[in-house]
């Protein structure tokens, strides 16, 4: 085990990371925002974790808590810009900014460390997967509380038809700003936990394919719950080293995937396995029904039988008996 775990370290670190990001994405999706804002978060946090320790002598949770504090009000900030914006129109505005944060870091100069990037993002505290772990648990635990109770069900009200959930009180536009701040706490944190533990970062980690990645996780996990983001954090995280001998086929086998998980599997891997629970369970249920329906129509002919022979037993005792005149 230590040395499975030793010799994969760099790939469990990137997992815990990855889901981070892709939380940071699907957070919004599940309250309805079609926002990419989480990457664009994800490079704030990597960067400026980065500039705080080098520039700035921070410690490693000094920087990060700076750092997540910084993105969730510029997330709020966003929230407020974009306000108005829905679907296509928003999704291409989060788009354009994660643009802006990339185009920053290649101009940065010093600062951002330009096209080369940053490098030896060393800390006294070093950070560790055991650290890691205990952030994802927080942030696994804070999401199963807003996917059940009443919480789950009031995004899943905003999500499905704000105006029905508007005219029962929900204040959808609350709940748009929440998915941008709480993007930003979790970008933020997946980039800053990142760099700490990669020491480096350049232009090229960071941008675009970020979005795809996160992306794909989403939408062959499954974008309704924090499982299916897990399972496809799992996947594309080690997926590369499963294909090692496909080689430069890698983006053809990972385009076949996810064309695959759109066309057949729309819920993704955990909406597969909901619905065959479901009917799984519906079965289950139907069976029972029958099995009942079946008892009492035994229960039925049992008790009616024991009433003709109880009737035909009081109709031969009232009987009179025959005599002779």
């Amino acid at each position: 085990m230590s040395d499975f775990y030793f010799s994969n370290i760099v790939l469990i670190q990137s997992t815990f990371t990855v889901l981070l990001l892709a939380l940071s994405i699907q957070i919004q999706f599940r309250m309805g925002v079609f926002s990419f804002a989480g990457a664009a978060f994800y490079g704030m946090g990597s960067y400026g974790v980065a500039i705080l320790v080098l520039h700035y002598d921070f410690g490693a949770f000094s920087a990060l808590a700076t750092i997540v504090v910084i993105c969730a009000m510029v997330g709020y900030l966003l929230s407020l810009v974009v306000q108005r914006l829905n679907g296509l129109y928003l999704a291409m505005a989060t788009v354009a900014f994660v643009m802006i944060v990339t185009v920053v870091a290649h101009n940065g100069g010093t600062l951002t460390g330009g096209s080369v990037g940053l490098f030896g993002v060393l800390t006294p505290v070093e950070i560790s997967v055991p650290h890691l772990l205990a952030v994802c648990a927080v942030v696994v635990a804070a999401m199963i509380v807003s996917e059940r109770g009443a919480m789950g069900r009031r995004i899943e009200a905003v999500r499905e038809d704000p105006e029905l959930a508007s005219a029962m009180g929900i204040n959808v536009a609350r709940y748009r700003k929440m998915s941008f701040v709480l993007s930003g706490v979790l970008g933020a944190l997946g980039g800053g936990l990142n760099i700490l533990m990669m020491t480096a970062i350049a232009p090229e980690n960071i941008g675009f394919p970020l979005i795809v990645l996160a992306l794909t996780i989403i939408i062959v996990g499954g974008s309704r719950s924090w499982i299916g983001v897990l399972i496809g954090a799992l996947i594309f995280t080690w997926l590369p080293v499963v294909l090692e001998q496909v080689g430069t086929y890698q983006s053809i086998v990972y385009g076949v995937i996810v064309a695959i998980a759109a066309i057949f599997m729309p819920g993704g891997i955990t909406g597969i396995v909901t619905d065959l629970y479901r009917r799984r369970s519906a079965r289950s249920n139907a069976d029972a029904f029958e099995s009942e329906q079946r008892l009492e129509a035994r229960a039925a002919e049992e008790d009616a039988a024991e009433a003709a022979e109880l009737q035909a037993e009081l109709a031969s005792s009232t009987t009179p008996s025959g005599g002779s005149r």
